[in-house]
């Protein structure tokens, strides 16, 4: 077995996790909060998950993108490449900014719309370990 295959299967199983807890928990907390105090739990709430994604991503990426520089010649790594780029361009396009504009405080509409587009990463991470798993049954070397 790839020494570098299972960090980065270890890896997105870590933010399998992440996103699904997310997903379930933290986003749809963030109603709960209400107006009072918003704006310093939604500060705290990014800067504690800069730390714990931030990393987590970068080795993701930088680990898929070392896999397919050596050659990785599986057809199921190409697809999850495919998925890791909604991955990074929903963060990048949609939840970044609509975190930028809770930062300006409680916004209802602007929460729902950051759960339901998270949606796109909670899949596309799921999909990844999906193909990941299905890499390491069908014994990858």
């Amino acid at each position: 077995m790839n020494r570098l295959f299972i960090i980065h299967f270890a890896v997105t199983w870590a933010l399998i996790g992440l996103i699904w807890t997310t997903q379930v928990l933290n986003y749809p907390f963030l109603k709960k909060v209400g107006p009072q105090g918003f704006a310093a739990y939604h500060a705290s709430h990014t800067s504690r998950m800069f730390w714990v994604a931030g990393p987590l991503m970068l080795a993701e990426l930088g680990s898929a993108c070392l896999l397919f520089y050596l050659g990785e010649p599986s057809l199921l790594f190409a697809i999850s490449l495919g998925a890791l780029g909604v991955v990074w361009a929903s963060t990048l396009f949609l939840q970044v900014p609509l975190h930028q504009k809770l930062t300006h405080g409680y916004d209802a509409a602007t929460i729902d719309r950051l759960c339901w587009t998270n949606g796109w990463r909670t899949f596309g991470w799921s999909l990844r370990g999906v193909l990941l798993v299905s890499m390491l049954i069908l014994n990858h070397d």
